[in-house]
């Protein structure tokens, strides 16, 4: 189980924003701020004993929730950071066989089989995957695992794989798996949750047939992380993007409500702007393209 508290995650924003300031990213008048914010949040009635118990989910379980609404609710940031990499790195690429892992509802099948290529898609939800086929019918879509991918040797030359290894413990099963079925010469490029974005709270969340509070796993990989997996797996690096959403004009007037669950941590960083503003600018996706070395 995880303890999720709003006031810890409001001090915790307090925090990082004080830390900064250490470094030197604010001056003395900022810092001051952030205490004073602090003694009137620890003095806050609407925060009190407002915490609550998650569990933590397989990924499976909570996007089968997720996939009615998940474009929707991922379109307007995530996707629109990620994707103009993810075709900048592919631009020139000759069409082929394209692996969408982790297909998702199959945006980038679709963007895959757009750009000419024979896409196939692998995903552990069936809910997803049937929305995959329906955006893409001419695509080729399996269930299965990105530790286990159900392709053979050598068959693809492309694989894209968005916002998924977030939910993946250890990457080099998988960096492996990648490099198995991917063609001498090919291209591999990931779109993953940056584990700065991961630290601010970014989670796949869902309800139990009780009411039960879910969350999907979240693991906060550093860069080194892929970077190990793929050189292990004996891929190239090419290329590596970390873009954020920047955050810009008037910082907006606090909330007056710190909202359900559902809606946390978006919610509380509205109740508390000045703060979130001061720590946006992390990053919130990493974009790294891989080759397989031509034999």
């Amino acid at each position: 189980m995880t303890y999720q508290d709003p006031l810890a995650y409001l001090l915790g924003l307090e925090g990082m924003a004080l830390l900064d300031a250490w470094a030197g990213d604010h001056d003395r008048a900022f810092t001051e701020a952030r205490i004073a914010e602090i003694r009137r949040l620890l003095d806050d009635e609407r925060l009190r004993d407002r915490g609550v118990d998650t569990e933590t989910v397989a990924a499976d379980v909570s996007y089968a929730q997720q996939a009615p609404e998940y474009d929707a609710n991922a379109g307007g940031g995530l996707f629109a950071l990620d994707e103009p990499v993810v075709a900048r790195f592919l631009e020139g690429r000759e069409a082929g066989v394209a692996l969408d892992a982790a297909c998702g509802t199959g945006r980038f099948a679709e963007f895959l089989a757009g750009r000419g290529h024979r896409v196939v898609g692998v995903d552990g939800s069936p809910d997803m995957l049937e929305l995959a086929r329906r955006r893409v019918p001419d695509g080729e879509f399996h269930l299965g695992q990105l530790d286990g991918l159900p392709l053979p040797d050598d068959s693809v030359d492309v694989i894209v794989c968005g916002l998924a290894l977030v939910h993946v413990r250890d990457l080099a099963p998988v960096l492996a798996e990648f490099a198995r079925v991917l063609r001498p010469g090919g291209d591999l490029v990931i779109s993953d949750i940056h584990h700065e974005l991961a630290n601010l709270g970014s989670a796949i969340k869902g309800v139990g047939p009780g009411g039960e509070r879910r969350i999907a796993p979240t693991f906060r990989h550093p860069l080194g992380d892929y970077l190990r997996a793929a050189l292990d797996a004996g891929l190239d690096v090419r290329g590596c993007e970390e873009p954020n959403v920047a955050w810009g004009g008037p910082i907006p007037e606090a909330a007056t409500e710190i909202g359900d669950w559902a809606v946390w941590p978006w919610s509380l960083m509205a109740y508390a702007p000045e703060v979130t503003r001061a720590v946006s600018g992390r990053p919130n996706l990493v974009v790294w393209h891989f080759a397989q070395p031509a034999r």
